[in-house]
């Protein structure tokens, strides 16, 4: 239970309810062109698809660049994107894809089948191999284009991920001019050339990235002309400016807080959305940051190293405190890796096996650790004391608020923390330069991605350098069921596995689940007048596995830049904006991408 530590969420700040501008209001000065302008907390780490990690810009990737398939927003289930057709040969060792021959790129140029052969190409040669969606082709063989809407990947063995390749196709003629994808961020010469509903026009670091819609996209373009993600590190701000129509959306990444969502259901045509996500809220301890071939590097605390100490500090964490005073019954408490809305993959632990909230068996453990009480501190057979650091994203309230549990629990076990909190924990994180850290990623309706961050091919090949890693775990056995499900086509097989992989990774104890938090965000539907969540029952409306929401969302006047005729692939849009409210659901927090490198997808 906690103390007099406790944490008290703050009164909201806002400003009084206004009209707003007429930029606003979703117009330009010239009162013709409609803008929906997204407030976010999160900075861009790159625009290059190569390179980014963090939600925001792989969001912005989605809504840019065309992948080889989508997800229908109704039950993830994989549709056409760049290829309409996607088939095995007997063996299942080489898929053809059909692709597209009305899709253009926003230059003017034919997207085509060899646009992404030089894509995968380019990930499978030395200089691609450390980007984050390098596990996708690992298992490739070769990759050609034999004419311009056929595509071929020959595969090492099988591989089960094959409808479900979250890689955006670059044009050729674009990419084919940098030097070092390593090294460029794809952020200096406007606009940027994609064939996805929207184009990149203008970015400013922590300020705008800004987007116009795409009129030559194949599915039809979007109903906005414009599409603005403006960034607040104060969520209170960015709150206060939904509530003047300065903004027409507040992401649900970090969510909002339960007084900033209660603020907002009070305020007139103001909707919050509060529903299943797709991320987990986690804590991850550092296992001796390490490069491919073992070199150590950073300076994580080695008492962390002990799986006893490890232990200790989580079952010394009281969940269902955190799940009831920090997210106010806006989450469940977190078990396995995969969040519940994942409902094929998710796992929890039996009861002999769970890690259950009991601070007289932590410290047990640390005594059978040789970390002994002394004058109310742990202190370990050198004689120094046990004090942690732990690495906090400033612009995430819950990272925060939890942070002040931990230092008052852990404190009641004679452990010192320190809790860190930075706009950007990347650097000490890729450095190694850390004890524990709040994780997070937002995981897809395939789970391959998440689980391949924690093998030993994800590792760095050099110290401190990017990498697919997400905590710098490498175990032998882990790596085993992975490469077994990857190779598995058979679902239910599969997801067996999965879960041993699960359990393996809880049982490791380098990595607990405190939370799955719930997607709040919040938008005006004076600005919106229908917008597609995903799922479509109840589903999330920021951060989806796909382009749906930007690219579906209604003008409130019903003026728009297009038509409003239906969809393509069984996907419907355009639902009533109160279908969109799914107030009181619970689940939310990790992609595919997460929260670690300030969340890295």
């Amino acid at each position: 239970m906690a103390g007099g530590a406790a944490f008290a969420l703050t009164a909201v700040l806002v400003a009084p309810l206004g009209t707003g501008s007429a930029a606003a209001k979703g117009k330009d000065d010239d009162g013709g062109k409609k803008t929906l302008t997204v407030a976010v907390a999160q900075s861009v780490d790159s625009l290059s698809p190569f390179i980014a990690q963090r939600l925001l810009p792989t969001s912005i990737h989605r809504l840019t660049y065309e992948y080889l398939t989508n997800y229908d927003p109704k039950d993830n289930h994989a549709i056409p994107g760049f290829a309409t057709k996607w088939e095995p040969s007997a063996d299942k060792l080489t898929w053809t894809y059909t692709i597209r021959d009305d899709s253009k790129w926003s230059d003017g140029k034919k997207a085509t089948a060899a646009d992404a052969a030089w894509t995968f190409n380019k990930m499978m040669s030395k200089e691609g191999q450390a980007g984050p969606n390098a596990s996708f082709v690992t298992n490739f063989k070769k990759v050609t284009a034999p004419s311009p809407t056929k595509l071929v990947i020959e595969l090492k063995k099988p591989q089960a991920t094959m409808a479900a390749l979250d890689v955006p196709i670059v044009p050729e003629h674009i990419w084919k001019n940098v030097d070092d994808i390593r090294k460029f961020n794809n952020d200096k010469d406007f606009p940027i050339v994609g064939n996805g509903p929207f184009v990149l026009t203008d970015y400013k670091a922590d300020q705008y990235v800004k987007l116009k819609a795409n009129k030559s996209f194949w599915r039809k373009p979007p109903k906005f002309d414009e599409l603005v993600f403006k960034t607040y590190k104060d969520q209170d701000a960015a709150v206060a400016a939904l509530t003047k129509g300065e903004v027409s959306f507040v992401a649900g990444q970090p969510s909002l807080t339960p007084a900033q969502a209660s603020y907002l259901k009070g305020q007139p045509n103001i909707k919050v959305n509060d529903a299943p996500g797709r991320r987990f809220f986690a804590l991850a301890t550092n296992p001796g940051a390490q490069t491919k071939d073992g070199k150590k590097f950073g300076d994580g605390n080695k008492a962390l190293l002990d799986k006893k100490v490890r232990q200790a500090l989580f079952v010394s964490i009281d969940r269902k405190a955190l799940v009831d005073k920090v997210f106010q019954g806006h989450a469940v408490e977190g078990a396995g890796y995969i969040p519940p809305r994942f409902s094929t993959y998710e796992w929890k632990p039996s009861p002999e096996q769970e890690l259950k909230y009991d601070p007289k068996r932590a410290a047990e453990l640390l005594d059978e650790a040789g970390y002994k009480e002394k004058g109310g501190k742990r202190v370990g057979k050198d004689g120094k004391p046990l004090n942690l650091r732990i690495l906090c994203h400033a612009t995430d309230p819950n990272d925060k608020a939890v942070g002040k549990y931990l230092k008052e629990w852990w404190g009641d076990l004679g452990i010192g923390l320190k809790v860190d909190c930075l706009d950007n924990v990347s650097v000490p994180w890729y450095a190694g330069e850390y004890d524990l850290a709040f994780d997070g990623w937002s995981v897809n309706p395939d789970p391959d991605f998440v689980l391949g961050i924690h093998t030993c091919a994800a590792l760095p090949e050099k110290a401190k350098e990017l990498a697919a890693t997400d905590n710098f775990i490498c175990d032998k056995k882990y790596d085993e069921l992975y490469a077994k499900q990857l190779a598995e086509y058979d679902p239910a097989k599969r997801a067996e596995t999965v879960k041993q992989m699960e359990s393996r990774l809880y049982d490791s104890g380098y990595m607990n689940i405190l939370a799955y938090p719930n997607a709040v965000e919040a938008y005006r539907t004076d600005q919106i007048k229908s917008i597609q969540t995903m799922p479509s029952a109840a589903g999330n409306i920021y951060g989806q596995d796909g382009y749906w929401s930007w690219w579906s969302a209604v003008p409130a006047d019903g003026k728009s830049s297009s038509d409003d005729g239906g969809s393509s692939a069984g996907v419907v849009i355009g639902i009533a904006a109160a279908a969109v409210v799914l107030a009181g659901v619970g689940v939310f927090f990790a992609l595919r991408r997460r929260s670690t490198a300030e969340d890295r997808e």
